[in-house]
């Protein structure tokens, strides 16, 4: 009976302990990264595994942080015009958007999951790859955490920094070098809405040689951009 006693108590602090281990873990990573610049992602270190994994050792990633100050504004407009123009308002999940995309996958039609930036940060910073309860239901914790210690101004600033922009070309800063030449704060409208076209899927899509989807996405970027009124759309919220 007593061993039994201490087996029930031991597995009673290991249910109470690792939640709340979890919990203070993934706090403090948020917390962290609130102020100190991420050296990576869980997206960039899964594609240098996939690159070792076949035998490609000379494999390496581009990226090059840069600050919101040193990126053009219209990268960020143009991520929001693009991926989620109710980026101001929400606090992390557009439900309506959710709902919308639900109903027309419901009915077969190929539309996008609704994710905000604010999920497609969480999970390309900490997560990985893929479709799983399991995954959502942590990149869901993880945009908690984000919205919640997080400004807005930040949240931007590291998702346009750690986005892959083409294969293994990572953040604002290489994406305008290797594409345009030039540094992320002399990007134009027009070349921060293409870098925005391929963000559904950047190893499909490229922005080199833009095909008639890219182009045409990025007319209809340029158009939505200028409809929320330019840059100063995320004043309120960003700057």
């Amino acid at each position: 009976m007593a061993r039994r006693g201490a087996f029930r108590n031991r597995l009673k602090r290991l249910l109470i302990g690792l939640p709340l281990a979890f919990v203070l873990l993934t706090t403090a990573q948020v917390l962290v990264l609130k102020w100190v610049d991420p050296v990576g992602s869980s997206f960039m270190a899964g594609r240098m595994l996939d690159a070792w994994l076949d035998g490609d050792w000379r494999y390496r990633l581009d990226y090059r942080w840069r600050d919101d100050d040193a990126i053009s504004r219209q990268l960020p407009l143009a991520v929001v015009a693009a991926e989620d123009q109710r980026f101001p308002e929400h606090h992390g999940f557009d439900i309506a958007a959710m709902k919308k995309a639900y109903a027309g996958n419901q009915r077969g039609r190929k539309i996008r999951g609704g994710s905000t930036i604010s999920q497609q940060l969480a999970k390309n910073l900490f997560l990985w790859s893929g479709r799983s309860y399991v995954r959502k239901g942590l990149e869901a914790w993880y945009t908690l955490l984000i919205e919640t210690f997080w400004s807005k101004r930040r949240i931007l600033e590291v998702y346009v920094n750690v986005v892959e922009f083409g294969d293994g070309v990572y953040g604002a800063e290489a994406a305008a070098r290797r594409y345009y030449g030039i540094s992320a704060k002399k990007l134009a409208p027009a070349q921060a809405a293409r870098l925005a076209a391929v963000l559904p899927n950047p190893k499909k899509y490229s922005v080199a040689k833009p095909g008639p989807y890219v182009q045409r996405r990025s007319r209809g970027i340029q158009r939505q951009m200028q409809r929320l009124g330019g840059p100063s759309y995320l004043d309120g919220c960003c700057r």
